[in-house]
């Protein structure tokens, strides 16, 4: 894929290797083929919010950052077509991140884990 510099980014060269450098990434990927297959977006509406994310100043012109705009994009067209307001989004991965501290070591991280969850219920 090319970066709007011109530059590619680093793409896997051995078959064998990960796709993705960290599972939240291919998370994002996942969400997005879904919420589109769902019919909340088409690949036109996300091909054009992920252009523009990667084309705002401060992109890695090698890359490394680009799954980090392609969550933008996917929360931005989110929060444009009324599914998920951002604050909503910032609220569920704060509730995520104290689920994940709370969580004992070697045991699945679950938002019921939040110690907030139970209030917010």
């Amino acid at each position: 894929m090319s970066r709007p510099d011109g530059i590619a980014a680093d793409l896997p060269v051995d078959l064998e290797a990960p796709v993705f450098a960290e599972p939240w990434q291919a998370e994002a990927f996942a969400m997005t083929v879904a919420l589109h297959d769902k019919g909340l977006f088409s690949w036109g509406e996300w091909a054009q919010a992920l252009s523009a994310e990667v084309k705002k100043p401060g992109a890695a012109t090698d890359g490394h950052d680009y799954y980090e705009h392609w969550l933008a994009a996917l929360e931005r067209l989110l929060a444009s077509k009324g599914l998920a307001a951002k604050s909503d989004v910032d609220a569920v991965a704060e509730a995520w991140e104290r689920a994940a501290h709370a969580t004992p070591h070697g045991r699945p991280i679950l938002l019921e884990n939040d110690p907030e969850f139970q209030s917010a219920t």
